[in-house]
C-alpha cells in the first residue's frame, strides 16, 4: 500500500470508527459487536505503525468515547477518563509486560505486582465527594468533557461517604445492569423497546433526562480508580489499600475482604498467574451474574504507576486483556418478521440450531431493515453466531453465501394484518400502519383506547383487556361497544365470570355508556395514531370542529398537492412527520371502515369553548417576522386565548397575516392571496 492509498484507508477507518463510538457512547445502541468494533481498531493503529505521519490528535487512536450528548449539561473531568489499550491474547499481554519493565528499567528477576479486576460491560463514571457528599457525577464523554448525570447517579451511589472522608475524592467506576434485572427489564417491554444486551440497558438508564426512570431500573456499580483525592496518604501506597479504603468509605469496590485474593480481584508478582486467572474467569464468566469483557492488569504500587505515566489516550500501566467473542457458524434457514406490540416490524433470523458457548442457538437477531442490507445476509447463507452471556444472540457476518441465495427483500406490507409498512425519514425501523386492527398491536391499542386520558373507560384495565382479548370478547375498540348486548344474549354471561358479579359487570357497562359521550379530542388521542399526543389531538379538533370534517380532510390530505395537505401543515405545531403519520393512518381502508363504525356508537361534545366575544374570535391568523411589543408566542397565546386559530403557514383560509420586522416568504405568499396583512400596531388594534 503506497501513502495516497494509506492515507484513503485511514480516512475511512476514522470515519467508521467515529460513527460507531457515536452510536456506543452517545446513543446506548451500537451496530456492531465488540469484537468487530476491536478489529477496526487493530485495522487502525496497524496502519498507523506502518505510517507514522497518518496520526494527528483527531485520529481515533488518539481519542476517547465520544462527544457529550445533547440534552445534559457538559462537565469538564478534572483530570482526563481515559481508554484501556486491549489485549487480544496471552502474547499480547507478555508484550506488555516486557514494555512496563523496560520503562522502568526492570530486568526479569526484579517482580512487578499486578493486580487483576473485572472488566465489567457497563458505563463508565465519574464521581465527585466534597467533604463527604456527591457533589457532582459525569459520564466518560469525549474523555475531556461528559455529560452531567448527578441526579441520576444519586440514586444509585451513597450521598455521604462514611466515616473519615477526605475533603475531596473523585472516584471512577463502572455503572451495570445484571443479567437477572436485565432480563426482568426486557420481560416488561415490547420487543422493538427491549434493550440488546445489559451494557445498552444500563447505559440507556443512567443517561435518562429524568432520574426517576433511572432509579426504576435496578441498577449496579463497582469503583475502580480515582481522578483526585486531597489527603494521599489516607489511601496507602498501592492499589489494594485505596479500593480497601474506599470500600471503607461506603462505596463499592472489588475487594470483599481483606483478603487480597478473591474471586473479583486477584494479587500476584506472576505474570503466569494472571493469564491462569483469565482462563479460569473465561469459563466462569456465564457464572457471574453480571456480563464481563475481559479482565483489567494494573500494576499495583502507585508510585509505579507515577513513572509509567500515561500516552495520548491510555495509561501505561494498565491493559485490559479481553475474552474472545462467542462464536459459532450456522446456515440461515429462514427470516421472519415479527411485529411488535407498537407496530415495529423486527427480521428474526431461523437457524440451524447451534451449540455457542455452551447454549443452543436457533434463533438470532437481525435489528432491522439496515442491518440486513448491510451485511447483505441471505437466506441459505452460512453465518457467524455470536452471544456472551445472556445478551440475544445476533448475526455478525456471512461465511460463506448459500447457493442459489438471493437478496432479502424487507416486506412492505404487515405479514399479520397485510396493512402498509412504513419507514419515517430518520428512523430505521419499518411501522406496521394497521394500528387499531392489527392482531399484533390490537392488546396495547386497546389499552390505550380506554385510558384515563383517553376513552376514560373505569373498570376496563390492562387485566381485563388483555383477558377479553384472548377471549375473542373485544378484538376491536368498537367491540367494547356492544359488549354489553352481546354479555346479554350469552351462554356465560359477565357476571357468572370468576373475579366478576353482577354488581361489576354492570359497573363496567355503565362506564362504557358514560364513555360513549366524549370530546373529539380525547377520541382522536384514543385511536393511538403514531406521533399524535393529547396537545395535538386538541389541536386538530380544534382546527375542524367534527369528525367527519377531519378524517374526510385527511382523504383528500394523501395528495400532497391537494389543499387539504397545505391547510394541514398551516395549522402552527402541525409538521410533515405528524401529518404523513395522520395521513398513513386514513390511508389504510380497514382503518376507515373502524372510524365510520365508532362515530356510531359515540356522541362528540363540544370540545372547552375559546371566547367567541372578542373581534378575532373564529379568525384564522398567521404571524411572521419579528414583534417588537411582545414575542411570537406571547403573541399566539394571547391570539388562542381569544378564540382566534393560530396557523404556521398561510393558506386561503388564513384571515389575518401580523407581519413583524424582516418578513419574508409568509408574506409574499398573503398578498398572492389576497389575505389581508396587518402591522403589528394594527393588530394590536384590533384586538383593542
Amino acid at each position: 500500500m503506497d501513502a495516497a492509498a494509506a492515507q484513503k484507508e485511514h480516512a475511512r477507518l476514522n470515519a467508521l470508527i467515529r460513527e460507531h463510538d457515536k452510536r456506543y457512547y452517545q446513543e446506548d445502541a451500537p451496530s456492531i459487536s465488540d469484537a468487530e468494533y476491536d478489529r477496526l481498531r487493530q485495522e487502525l493503529e496497524s496502519l498507523e505503525a506502518k505510517f507514522p505521519q497518518l496520526v494527528t490528535p483527531e485520529s481515533a487512536t488518539q481519542r476517547v468515547g465520544a462527544l457529550a450528548a445533547e440534552g445534559f449539561e457538559k462537565v469538564r473531568h478534572s483530570k482526563p477518563m481515559l481508554s484501556l489499550d486491549n489485549a487480544f491474547n496471552e502474547d499480547d499481554v507478555r508484550d506488555w509486560d516486557k514494555r512496563t519493565r523496560k520503562w522502568l528499567r526492570y530486568d526479569d528477576n526484579i517482580p512487578i505486582e499486578y493486580i487483576c479486576e473485572h472488566k465489567i460491560d457497563g458505563l463508565s463514571f465519574s464521581a465527585r465527594y466534597e467533604n463527604g457528599e456527591l457533589v457532582l457525577g459525569a459520564t466518560r464523554g469525549d474523555g475531556e468533557v461528559g455529560e452531567n448525570i448527578t441526579e441520576n447517579l444519586k440514586t444509585i451511589l451513597p450521598l455521604v461517604l462514611e466515616g473519615d472522608a477526605p475533603a475531596v475524592l473523585e472516584a471512577r467506576g463502572e455503572v451495570y445492569m445484571s443479567n437477572a434485572d436485565f432480563k426482568a427489564l426486557n420481560a416488561s417491554r415490547s420487543l422493538e423497546e427491549q434493550f440488546a444486551n445489559p451494557r445498552n440497558a444500563a447505559a440507556g438508564s443512567l443517561r435518562q433526562l429524568d432520574p426517576e426512570v433511572t432509579r426504576s431500573r435496578k441498577l449496579s456499580y463497582f469503583v475502580y480508580d480515582w481522578a483526585e483525592i486531597s489527603s494521599i496518604e489516607l489511601v496507602g501506597n498501592s492499589d489494594f489499600d485505596l479500593m480497601f479504603k474506599l470500600k471503607d468509605m461506603g462505596l463499592r469496590t472489588f475487594i470483599s475482604d481483606k483478603s487480597n485474593n478473591t474471586w473479583q480481584y486477584k494479587f500476584t508478582a506472576s505474570l503466569d498467574e494472571l493469564l491462569k486467572y483469565h482462563r479460569e474467569m473465561l469459563e466462569r464468566r456465564a457464572s457471574l451474574g453480571y456480563d464481563i469483557d475481559g479482565l483489567v492488569y494494573k500494576v499495583d504500587k502507585l508510585k509505579l504507576r507515577e513513572s509509567l505515566g500515561f500516552k495520548a489516550r491510555s495509561p501505561r500501566w494498565a491493559i485490559a486483556h479481553k475474552f474472545p467473542a462467542e462464536q459459532a457458524i450456522t446456515r440461515l434457514e429462514a427470516i421472519d418478521i415479527q411485529v411488535g406490540r407498537t407496530g415495529v416490524l423486527t427480521p428474526v433470523a431461523r437457524l440451524t440450531p447451534v451449540n455457542v458457548g455452551g447454549v443452543m442457538v436457533s434463533n438470532a437477531t437481525l435489528h432491522n431493515e439496515d442491518e440486513i442490507a448491510r451485511k447483505d445476509v441471505r437466506v441459505g447463507d452460512m453465518v457467524v453466531i455470536q452471544r456472551a452471556g445472556d445478551v440475544i444472540p445476533q448475526v455478525v457476518e456471512v461465511k460463506t453465501r448459500g447457493d442459489g441465495a438471493v437478496p432479502y427483500v424487507f416486506p412492505t406490507h404487515c405479514p399479520v394484518c397485510n396493512s402498509e409498512a412504513v419507514r419515517e425519514e430518520g428512523e430505521v425501523a419499518k411501522r406496521c400502519t394497521g394500528g387499531l386492527i392489527c392482531a399484533a398491536q390490537a392488546v396495547e391499542r386497546l389499552r390505550h383506547f380506554v385510558a384515563r386520558n383517553a376513552l376514560d373507560i373505569d373498570g376496563l384495565g390492562a387485566k381485563q383487556i388483555e383477558a377479553f382479548f384472548a377471549e375473542g370478547l373485544v378484538k376491536t375498540p368498537a367491540d367494547i361497544f356492544t359488549l354489553e348486548a352481546r354479555d346479554r344474549e350469552s351462554l356465560a354471561p359477565l357476571k357468572n365470570r370468576k373475579g366478576w358479579g353482577e354488581q361489576s359487570a354492570n359497573n363496567l357497562f355503565s362506564a362504557i355508556q358514560t364513555a360513549r359521550n366524549t370530546t373529539l379530542s380525547r377520541y382522536i388521542y384514543a385511536l393511538g395514531i403514531r406521533h399524535i399526543g393529547e396537545e395535538t389531538a386538541k389541536l386538530l379538533a380544534k382546527n375542524y370542529g367534527t369528525h367527519d370534517a377531519l378524517f374526510d380532510a385527511l382523504k383528500v390530505a394523501h395528495d400532497h398537492e391537494s389543499d387539504a395537505y397545505k391547510e394541514l401543515l398551516s395549522i402552527d405545531g402541525i409538521g410533515e412527520k405528524v401529518a404523513q403519520a395522520l395521513i398513513d393512518f386514513t390511508h389504510e381502508e380497514h382503518n376507515r371502515a373502524l372510524l365510520h363504525e365508532l362515530s356510531g356508537y359515540l356522541n362528540f361534545a363540544p370540545e372547552a369553548q375559546a371566547r367567541t366575544d372578542s373581534a378575532v374570535a373564529g379568525k384564522t391568523v398567521v404571524f411572521t417576522g419579528t414583534l417588537q411589543t411582545v414575542g411570537r408566542a406571547e403573541a399566539k397565546a394571547q391570539a388562542e386565548s381569544l378564540g382566534a386559530k393560530v396557523a404556521g403557514s398561510v393558506s386561503k383560509k388564513t384571515d389575518y397575516v401580523v407581519a413583524g420586522a424582516e418578513a419574508g416568504s409568509k408574506l409574499k405568499e398573503a398578498a398572492k392571496l389576497g389575505v389581508k396583512v396587518l402591522t403589528e400596531e394594527e393588530w394590536f388594534a384590533l384586538l383593542g
